[in-house]
């Protein structure tokens, strides 16, 4: 983003701007930037990164190394998990972005560029997943979250932290994440709207009968907790399940939905035996951009429900998530 004399900062400057803005990177790598999008990261979709993830398998097979990613930071933490879900190559791949802007003092997009490309450097042969870089610290896309809306220390990964830094320019890795389910760019080109409801005190159930009747293919509900809601809004969720997946997830963003702690009407047990799936630990975002990839790939219920069985055991092996 930079100031274009209009009433804020735009995105405006280009993947080779942001090269030649840091001198060092010319010493430590040949760098071939592109700017394969140029929009605010709020404006981004799942049909933007399909072919991004299709270009990086490509260009990968014809030699390059490894990948750094530039974006708008609100939306790196699903972008950068969709990546990881999409890409299937043994390259390192890093997200970045900059929480100050280039007209602020001590912005940081230059320092974060550099710390991206080091560290898609030093993994060339670690099979890491897609990273996430900012503030010198390593993330892997499962659990990165941004928790502010402006501190350079936005980016956290509860509830293992980040699996490395950077420090004096040298990358340490510290802990390795599980693999997931690889899908294929070109057999997720289908789109498939997936609605993202959170529960909120009082209410009804009638956005969920809402999102049913407009037709979206799918539903993540980020329920009160554990993974519970009012006995109106279970109801809601029942008729929701008899006609499209379902998929229960915690409003708190962190920790495992409950199984079998809770029995009253509405809670995680109920809510389970009226056909809902439940996610593990994925908060809302993730948890939607995975049903969104199941689905836009014809997996049918059962392995849905696989998937996410899996996810919320945590993934040892690359499997499948196709039908």
């Amino acid at each position: 983003m930079a100031d274009d004399g209009g009433s804020g900062v735009v995105p405006t400057v280009t993947g080779q701007a942001l090269v030649n803005a840091v001198p060092r990177l010319q010493d430590i790598a040949e760098i071939d930037a592109t700017s394969f999008r140029q929009i605010p990261g709020p404006h981004l979709s799942i049909d933007d990164l399909i072919p991004l993830a299709a270009e990086i398998q490509r260009l990968f097979a014809d030699g390059v190394h490894g990948f750094v990613i530039t974006q708008g930071t609100d939306t790196i933490e699903e972008t950068a998990f969709a990546l990881d879900l999409l890409i299937d190559c043994r390259c390192p791949v890093v997200v970045t972005g900059a929480m100050r802007n280039p007209t602020l003092e001590g912005a940081d997009g230059p320092a974060n560029l550099l710390a991206a490309v080091q560290v898609v450097l030093a993994g060339a042969d670690q099979n890491l997943g897609v990273l996430v870089v900012l503030n010198d610290e390593i993330h892997a896309a499962q659990f990165v979250h941004k928790s502010h809306t402006s501190s350079p220390s936005t980016f956290s990964s509860a509830p293992l932290g980040p699996i490395g830094w950077v420090s004096e320019g040298t990358p340490r890795i510290m802990m390795r994440p599980p693999t997931w389910p690889i899908f294929s760019p070109q057999d997720a080109v289908t789109d498939t709207p997936i609605a993202l409801i959170t529960m909120a005190l009082g209410d009804d159930g009638r956005l969920i009968d809402a999102a049913v009747a407009a037709e979206y293919q799918g539903l993540v509900f980020e329920a009160f907790g554990g993974g519970h809601c009012p006995p109106s809004v279970a109801e809601a969720l029942e008729r929701a399940t008899a006609k499209i997946p379902v998929v229960l997830c915690s409003r708190t963003g962190t920790g495992e939905v409950l199984q079998r702690t809770y029995g009253f009407v509405g809670a995680e047990i109920d809510l389970l035996r009226r056909g809902l799936i439940k996610s593990g630990w994925l908060d809302g975002p993730k948890a939607r951009i995975l049903l969104t990839l199941l689905l836009r790939s014809g997996a049918s219920l059962e392995t849905i429900k696989t998937v996410f069985s899996d996810a919320a055991g945590g993934f040892k092996t690359s499997n499948s998530g196709k039908n």
